[in-house]
């Protein structure tokens, strides 16, 4: 089988070697995500990030920590890294 399989590989370099290279990148693109390590730490990634995320809670006058926007500035601000 393996003999078959290089006899094909030469045969096909020497007549079209242009078109052996495309084949072999194709190839190579359809398997490196197969066996990638980075494909394992993608899908633990996709796995752990929520779909639907929460809505920002609005304030009723009893939540002094909460913006009564969501777009309000709020925490320390960056007036130090504006000084240096």
């Amino acid at each position: 089988m393996a003999g078959r399989v290089g006899a094909f590989l030469k045969n096909a370099w020497a007549k079209e070697p242009v078109i052996t290279v495309a084949c072999g990148i194709g190839l190579g693109a359809i398997l490196l995500p197969l066996v990638s390590p980075y494909t394992k730490y993608t899908v633990l990634m996709n796995k752990a990030m929520p779909y639907n995320y929460p809505v920002p809670v609005r304030d009723d006058g009893n939540m002094p920590d909460i913006p009564s926007h969501p777009a309000d500035p709020q925490g320390c601000h960056l007036e130090w890294l504006k000084n240096l």
